[in-house]
């Protein structure tokens, strides 16, 4: 039986051979109809202009022009001369395994690429009722997850040490607040009483924020956290991460310590006022 892959020979088509055969053989390998057409017609002629080729594939010349620039780009035909003399010639039957194995590579490395991106699809997938984690790095990332809390439909219930802030992303933060008071977008804020954190303060009106100070040498922290809406926002300086954790269920408990943490962070702010008399 006649083999297709496996000759580096030049290969000579005649009519007695099974065309259909060979048409089947070739779409199987992820030739087009019109590719497998034109390919068979220069088989059959050996080599040939793209007139005589196209004449004997029953397709018109500018279809023709495409079909063999794809062809070529494939690497199973050739071309030699030029215009009015230019001829195609088809290459021996074992380019089309080498472009199969290339195309084998291609898919390898496709394959690749997709299976590293599934953790982070997987966090934009979105499925109601589902619960997502996001996760940003460096300080653009930081700034994606302060960005997102400007989407907020309530006030912003928030952990936040000012210093680190600051020092995190430097010259963000006072556009950052007017446009978060641009928006009518209110954050309660409980904030370590440092020098930094009690100036903050200062501007509760004008920023639309009020805080609770607490004592620094107690309870000082790093890490922010912002909770509105159904999400969780956890901005940690020291590993440059953001964090946006979207779920309704952890959003509502973390709103429930928050409120108890309030509670307490108030009382403790009258001590700290009362210690700066």
């Amino acid at each position: 039986m006649w083999k297709i892959f496996d000759t580096n020979i030049p290969f000579i088509y005649t009519d007695d051979m099974d065309t259909a055969y060979i048409s089947d053989a070739l779409k199987s390998v992820g030739l087009s109809d019109r590719e497998v057409g034109v390919y068979v017609a220069l088989l059959a002629l050996g080599k040939g202009t793209v007139t005589q080729i196209t004449r004997k594939a029953g397709i018109n010349r500018t279809t023709g022009y495409d079909i063999l620039d794809s062809l070529l780009s494939k690497g199973i035909i050739s071309i030699s001369g030029k215009e009015p003399k230019q001829e195609y010639v088809a290459e021996t039957p074992g380019k089309i395994v080498a472009y199969l194995k290339a195309e084998i590579e291609k898919d390898k490395e496709r394959l690749s690429r997709a299976e590293k991106l599934i953790p982070e699809l997987e966090t934009l997938h979105n499925v109601e009722g589902r619960p997502s984690v996001r996760f940003y790095e460096g300080a653009e990332g930081l700034k994606q997850v302060y960005e997102d809390t400007l989407t907020s439909h309530e006030s912003i219930r928030a952990y936040a040490s000012v210093d680190d802030m600051h020092a995190g992303l430097p010259n963000y933060f006072p556009a950052y607040y007017k446009r978060r008071a641009g928006k009518g977008i209110a954050v309660r804020a409980i904030v370590p009483a440092t020098d930094i954190g009690s100036e903050r303060a200062s501007q509760n009106k004008e920023e639309l924020r009020e805080t609770a100070l607490v004592p620094k040498e107690t309870y000082y922290f790093h890490p922010e956290i912002n909770i509105y809406d159904n999400k969780v926002m956890i901005a940690s300086w020291r590993e440059q991460l953001g964090i946006i954790i979207e779920s309704a269920e952890i959003a509502d408990a973390m709103k429930k310590i928050y409120e108890l943490a309030w509670a307490e962070a108030k009382r403790l702010e009258g001590e700290v006022l009362s210690s700066q008399r």
